[in-house]
């Protein structure tokens, strides 16, 4: 399959199919081949016999013995990062010196 953009909630690639283009997916599981950009938002597995050619983010990433990636990982954060306020740094220092 070849496209420009898909999004989904899941995607497969079995052995022997073939992936090209750019996905948004929250869970994906390759054996065949992904060329491309993948975001799983959840997961992604790669498998024995799977291939990643391209760029990747997601939260958890499981590759099996024999599965291969060729290009860049990015794990997307799972806590939400906060900004801390420079009232908060004043209250927290303090705090400590008390």
């Amino acid at each position: 399959m070849e496209t420009d953009h898909l999004t989904a909630k899941e995607l497969v690639i079995a052995h022997g199919g073939r992936f090209q283009g750019t996905a948004d997916i929250e869970v994906a599981e390759i054996s065949g081949i992904l060329d491309g950009e993948l975001t799983a938002k959840a997961s992604l597995q790669v498998c024995a016999t799977g291939r990643l050619n391209g760029n990747a983010a997601c939260r958890r990433l499981q590759v099996e013995d024999g599965g291969e990636i060729s290009g860049k990982i990015e794990m997307l954060s799972t806590i939400p990062q906060t900004k801390i306020s420079k009232e908060d740094e004043t209250d927290n220092e303090h705090e400590s010196q008390e």
